[in-house]
């Protein structure tokens, strides 16, 4: 089995964010860890029907936005993350931040408190989190 890089033709990763369809596709990369087209067909739910041509369309388009990079593996391509799932969080969290709440992470969180979503152990798990923070840790 020949493998074979192909040459980079990126865009930097750094601002851009993902669609619905391209973050379903890369939530699936990052659970697999590396998957080919076929890897990323049998993931999908069943009720979700995306043909080959359009995994693979979408797969090449996230290489070219540089969160994926692949290599030739015999007659397809094996994609690999280039950027992790915490980084893609902490990028669309800031964008969030400025775009819907001013540039005010304290009223996202205010927000995320006071819609209900978070249980009472996320609540402690929060608020643990920002006692460390806030000590330094």
């Amino acid at each position: 089995m020949e493998v074979m890089a192909r040459p980079p033709k990126r865009r930097p990763a750094s601002r851009l964010l993902l669609t619905e369809v391209e973050l379903e596709l890369m939530n699936l990369v990052w659970r697999l860890g590396a998957a080919t087209v076929n890897d990323v067909l049998a993931e999908l739910p069943a009720r979700r029907n995306l043909a080959y041509t359009s995994v693979s369309t979408i797969l090449r388009i996230l290489e070219q936005k540089g969160v994926l990079e692949s290599e030739k593996v015999g007659r397809g391509h094996l994609y690999r993350p280039l950027v992790g799932r915490a980084a893609y969080e902490i990028r669309a969290v800031k964008d969030v931040v400025g775009r819907v709440f001013g540039g005010k992470p304290l009223s996202l969180v205010r927000a995320l408190v006071a819609s209900g979503v978070l249980s009472d152990e996320e609540l402690a798990a929060l608020k643990s989190t920002l006692d460390r923070a806030e000590r330094g840790s």
